[in-house]
């Protein structure tokens, strides 16, 4: 799209922000660093320190309340949880501004395109979107489609949609296009699966009493992805996940089947069951990844798996059931998901677990012996339990839509990893960094 088509339209094209939480402040700067002016509010009691923080930046202006927000803006962003969006859209939707744009950076579609739905006025138009990455993550210069930024055409014409395309473009990130349906699907085979499986891992270790880092079989290769990632979900806000992953429609199946894989595929190997267990594994890694050998190129590669480290690597690589990996490719597998149709508008976290799950089922050796590890050893047999429960807790606060209980759940394993959050937070921004520009475009 020619940027000459909207020239001049600096010049009265004000962009309103409803929620001033990490990412309303990273679209508020974003946006006046490219040129274009900004309203901008939180809650009331925020107002003060808002105005503070923005002192400088004379394209921002920080009001009190939404209605302000609304009624003086072109195209308007609500940045809010999606628990809250119903309420916040009922509050402030019907101020907007005639003939105004709006739309909705949440993680989950279907109640935001539902409050706008029934809250705005009739000559409002809808483009909503959804920025694939945190807010502390610059996707500028970034390899193709690890930074995506999802754009929603739901109610509006193709000029406006050109309009709020081309303000929205100095995010730097790589252009999706989809329905709010298509976007909650893909996110609920992507992101709402993938965190439960960190969640759980980080609530096994809380469990535990485990700093993985400080125990051998959790250092080198897979395990440091394990670890960096597992902390950088709990290093973030609860709400975020607990919202994706019960108001997304199609997230509860996913994760309540990944609860099933690992409750089935431990029983399998408490039982001592090896044909079945190998047998299931096997099929299911043929169902998600064919018959691709490991000659062919993988996402992740040894030497750089093996280079971010919380820990010290023991000299031996030490043997691990993986069962959180194997359960993944078996829940894929039994909902007949494959993740690399979803590439070009997945997440940076998700492109890792898919190279990590990709870099086991496709080197035959290392599943074999992973394999007869899950039936012979049982080292893992405490951890593996306490991942069971986990799985199984997330997808009981999930199916129950129990917002209370989930974050309870997340923020007391928060606590217990706070400590080391800013060495994982360092050593995990330069392992993404790192790996994603290996992995393939």
């Amino acid at each position: 799209m020619a940027s000459s088509k909207f020239e001049g339209m600096m010049d009265s094209f004000v962009v309103g922000i409803i929620g001033m939480g990490d990412m309303g402040k990273m679209y508020a700067r974003r946006l006046s660093d490219a040129g274009w002016r900004v309203n901008a509010c939180d809650r009331e009691e925020k107002y003060q320190s808002l105005c503070e923080e923005f002192a400088e930046r004379k394209r921002i202006k920080i009001f009190p309340n939404g209605h302000l927000v609304s009624r003086a803006s072109d195209y308007i962003i609500y940045n809010v949880e999606a628990a809250s969006i119903d309420k916040v859209a009922s509050q402030y939707g019907p101020s907007t501004k005639q003939g105004a744009i709006v739309g909705g950076q949440t993680s989950c579609k279907a109640p935001e395109i539902a409050a706008f739905e029934i809250h705005l006025p009739g000559d409002v138009e809808i483009v909503s979107c959804h920025s694939l990455h945190g807010p502390n993550v610059d996707p500028r210069g970034q390899p193709l489609a690890s930074h995506s930024f999802v754009l929603i055409q739901h109610r509006a014409s193709q000029e406006s949609f050109d309009k709020i395309e081309h303000v929205l473009s100095c995010l730097g990130s790589t252009h999706v296009y989809l329905s709010a349906t298509k976007h909650d699907r893909i996110t609920a085979d992507t992101q709402a699966v993938t965190h439960a499986a960190f969640l759980s891992m980080g609530k096994a270790w809380h469990a535990n009493a485990q700093f993985p880092w400080e125990i051998a079989r959790y250092v080198g290769g897979i395990e440091n992805v394990k670890i960096n990632l597992t902390l950088r979900i709990y290093s973030q806000k609860w709400h975020v996940y607990a919202g994706l992953a019960i108001l997304n429609p199609y997230a509860k199946e996913q994760i309540r089947q990944y609860a099933q894989s690992v409750t089935d595929l431990y029983k399998l190997m408490l039982g001592g069951h090896r044909e079945e267990l190998k047998t299931r594994i096997k099929k299911a890694g043929a169902s998600v990844f064919g018959t691709q050998n490991g000659d062919q190129e993988l996402l992740l590669q040894d030497e750089v798996l093996d280079r971010f480290s919380l820990g010290n690597k023991p000299s031996t690589p030490l043997p691990n059931n993986h069962l959180s990996l194997l359960a993944m490719v078996d829940c894929w597998s039994q909902l007949g998901i494959v993740p690399y149709d979803h590439m070009i508008c997945s997440t940076p976290l998700f492109r890792l677990w898919l190279g990590v799950t990709e870099y086991l089922f496709r080197k035959p050796a290392l599943l074999d012996d992973v394999i007869r590890i899950a039936i012979e050893d049982n080292t893992f047999r405490s951890d593996d339990l306490e991942f069971t429960f986990a799985a199984r807790g997330w997808s009981d606060c999930v199916t129950f839509g129990d917002f209370e209980g989930y974050k309870d759940r997340f923020l007391s394993t928060q606590k217990f990893f706070e400590p080391r959050f800013p060495d994982a937070t360092r050593v995990g921004n330069e392992m993404m960094k790192t790996i994603l520009q290996n992995t393939k475009k």
